[in-house]
């Protein structure tokens, strides 16, 4: 009779703990688990702790169509909206671009500017000029120059079609399951897409890269070719960086047919966060609710 209850005892215990309606020990190991096999060696957590939310039923009110907010250090997810729908990524592309080029390009790699694109946002680049990759990255990533991008691709050992091969050979490597890759700028194109999930595993990447993660965060710079002719003042196009305390980049995006796009990566009591915003009206608020149910409804919990 003693064991019968003790059984008992601990049956409802081991279900009050482990009930998935709202249990992060559930979301910790058994979201994605193939991922966390994949990444258990990079995955650092502060303090062992793990993200819940406080309030459950405190969802942020957000005009975007499709979300995806996680733990960056856990990959624990804290918010998704149609995080497995495909959207067209826009210039949240160039972060792919970026990961791409720098398995293949040095820093100090000079790479020559055989066509002007104008289409879209430009950092002005000028036909022959000879610039180095690093500062093409600051046009790609700061700026979000389409032509910065093209440079790169152009560049690349047979030209832009072998460097979109790359492209979507990283975001294979990166598992990125539901994503395709057409052009490095993010110019819409047929076939073109990504979901919020995969461009957390990208952007993720990104800021694991000392340099890339410094980018970024760079709100001005100016940049010039290897032969100072030409100079290029280039600004992040995220307003936000800056104007909230803890934000650090990371990209946006935007095209009439894709709406405006964000991701972001938020640091705030020693905790790291990734945001990503697709098809929103308004990506700057958005993220802003997002920032301010963060810190009022995320806690965490040592297990």
């Amino acid at each position: 009779m003693k064991f019968k209850t003790q059984f008992i005892i601990l049956l409802f215990s081991l279900l009050f703990l482990f009930y998935p309606g709202n249990s992060y020990y559930i979301k910790l190991f058994f979201f994605n688990r193939d991922l966390f096999n994949n990444t258990k060696k990079s995955v650092n957590l502060p303090g062992g702790n793990i993200p819940y939310t406080v309030n459950p039923y405190f969802i942020p009110q957000i005009t975007a169509e499709g979300s995806y907010i996680i733990d960056s250090d856990s990959f624990t997810p804290i918010f998704q909206k149609q995080q497995f729908r495909q959207f067209l990524p826009a210039s949240t592309t160039k972060i792919i671009t970026a990961l791409a080029a720098f398995d293949y390009y040095r820093l100090d790699s000079v790479l020559t500017v055989k066509r002007v694109i104008s289409e879209g946002q430009s950092m002005d680049l000028v036909k022959d000029e000879r610039i180095t990759f690093e500062n093409l990255l600051y046009g790609l990533l700061v700026h979000s120059g389409n032509d910065a991008a093209y440079v790169i691709a152009d560049n690349y050992p047979g030209g832009e079609k072998a460097f979109i091969n790359a492209m979507n050979q990283k975001a294979i490597v990166l598992k990125m399951k539901y994503s395709v890759f057409k052009n490095p700028a993010g110019l819409d194109a047929s076939g073109q897409y990504t979901t919020p999930f995969d461009l957390a595993l990208a952007a993720r990447q990104i800021l694991m890269n000392k340099t890339l993660a410094k980018i970024v965060s760079t709100k001005s710079i100016t940049v010039s070719d290897v032969d100072f002719k030409y100079f290029h003042g280039l600004n992040n196009v995220n307003k936000l960086l800056g104007e909230i305390q803890g934000i650090g980049g990371l990209k946006t995006g935007y095209t009439l047919d894709a709406g405006e796009n964000l991701v972001t990566f938020y640091k705030k009591n020693g905790h790291d966060y990734l945001i990503v915003i697709l098809k929103s009206k308004d990506r700057f608020e958005d993220t802003k609710i997002i920032v301010n149910w963060i810190n009022s409804n995320i806690g965490y919990v040592n297990i």
